[in-house]
């Protein structure tokens, strides 16, 4: 929503206020249309391979959705896992085993679906909580894995926003290119009436003016969205790393999602009277 925002106040500011003044028939050149977005295109297919392609294509989407990762979101995954470990210290780890292996038929998970809907969470969670249930970890084995696990998801989710940025930095120069090939139209064209020289400058000037608005107006905005959307992302991870690893540790189930909730920006973080209410109306 943010994004359409901004692009609608872009536009007000750029194309609106030179309306004031201006022809906007004289920004309707179709060729260097044609030759910038070409461009774009051709450097954005042959700088990146079939997985940065995907994950820019899947990533961009989702920003005109809303951020799936508000405070009711949080306070799922924390009463999720408060119900797991609160299981595990009343009958045992074993008593997971069955909804760490099939957590789509599990009593346990099913009560969220918000948090089933993230499949690379749950699949964090239970890998987890099945080495858990194995015993062959300690906490600092786990913790060690878990970070490494977290830098791996980091770095993928990266590729998005990384190449949608480098594309905002090609794209000025992508301008230059459609405004110098103008030109040396122009200077095939000296003899003819000076309008018509005009409006072919005119032309070539529409290509520096589109590679710029398209770089710092579009592109660059939807790189900055994508890196935000990645550090909340990531921040899903970081609660269930140290509800476990506290867990581990000895913590009590209430304690231990304290843990995760003191990870959570202030944004979206439940206070500590919010969680320990939305628990107790789970139980009862």
């Amino acid at each position: 929503m943010f994004l359409i925002i901004g692009y609608l106040i872009i536009l007000a500011a750029s194309v609106g206020t030179y309306s004031v003044h201006g022809s906007l028939m004289a920004l309707w050149m179709p060729m260097e249309y044609l030759a910038i977005v070409g461009l774009m295109i051709g450097g954005f297919v042959g700088s990146n391979g079939p997985k940065a392609f995907r994950a820019t294509m899947t990533a961009i989407p989702g920003l005109f959705k809303g951020s799936p990762y508000t405070k009711a979101m949080y306070l799922d995954l924390l009463g999720l896992l408060y119900e797991v470990l609160a299981k595990v210290r009343k009958e045992g780890l074993m008593s997971i085993e069955n909804d760490v292996d099939n957590p789509e038929s599990s009593p346990i998970f099913t009560k969220y679906p918000t948090i089933m809907a993230h499949h690379h969470a749950v699949e964090f969670l239970t890998d987890y909580l099945r080495m858990m249930v194995g015993g062959n970890l300690n906490a600092f084995e786990i913790e060690g894995l878990m970070d490494k696990e977290i830098e791996t998801h980091h770095q993928e989710t990266h590729i998005a926003p990384h190449v949608v940025a480098k594309l905002g930095d090609a794209l000025p120069a992508f301008g230059i290119v459609v405004a110098v090939m103008g030109v040396v139209n122009v200077m095939g064209s000296v003899g003819q009436p000076p309008a018509v020289l005009g409006k072919m400058i005119g032309g070539a000037l529409v290509g520096t003016f589109l590679g710029i608005l398209l770089s710092y107006g579009f592109v660059q905005p939807i790189a900055s969205q994508l890196e935000q959307r990645v550090e909340e992302s990531g921040k899903i991870f970081e609660c269930i790393k140290l509800v476990l690893l506290a867990s581990m540790n000895g913590y009590a189930p209430q304690v231990a999602v304290e843990f995760g909730r003191k990870a959570l920006y202030s944004s979206e973080r439940p206070t500590f009277t919010e969680l320990e209410q939305d628990i107790k109306s789970r139980k009862g």
